[in-house]
């Protein structure tokens, strides 16, 4: 439906590496939280994404921040994401979809 700006940041936590660009989208889905996740972990994959380093190098890291006011906690996924608020570089993007 929407998307934020895509803002350039350097990395938080893990190994040395290259700066980051993150953007928010708000999405429109007839999907479960769960289904979104499988969907949106496919599309990383596809993209080259291969999952060896905890926080490190990766081509794409999609997460789901919000669904609309539910809250979730599995071994799979939580919603609100659990460190958003930690994170300039998911608020920022975040806010001016808020506005």
């Amino acid at each position: 439906m929407r998307v934020s700006a895509i803002i350039e940041t350097k990395p938080v936590g893990g190994p040395v590496q290259d700066d980051f660009l993150n953007a928010v989208a708000e999405l429109k889905v007839q999907l479960t939280p769960l289904q979104l996740l499988n969907r949106l972990q496919a599309i990383e994959k596809k993209l080259g994404r291969v999952r060896t380093v905890h926080w490190g190098p990766r081509t794409m890291d999609l997460d789901i921040l919000l669904f609309g006011s539910r809250q979730i906690k599995n071994k799979r996924l939580i919603i609100p994401h659990p460190r958003m608020q930690e994170r300039p570089f998911v608020m920022g993007p975040l806010i001016q979809l808020l506005r």
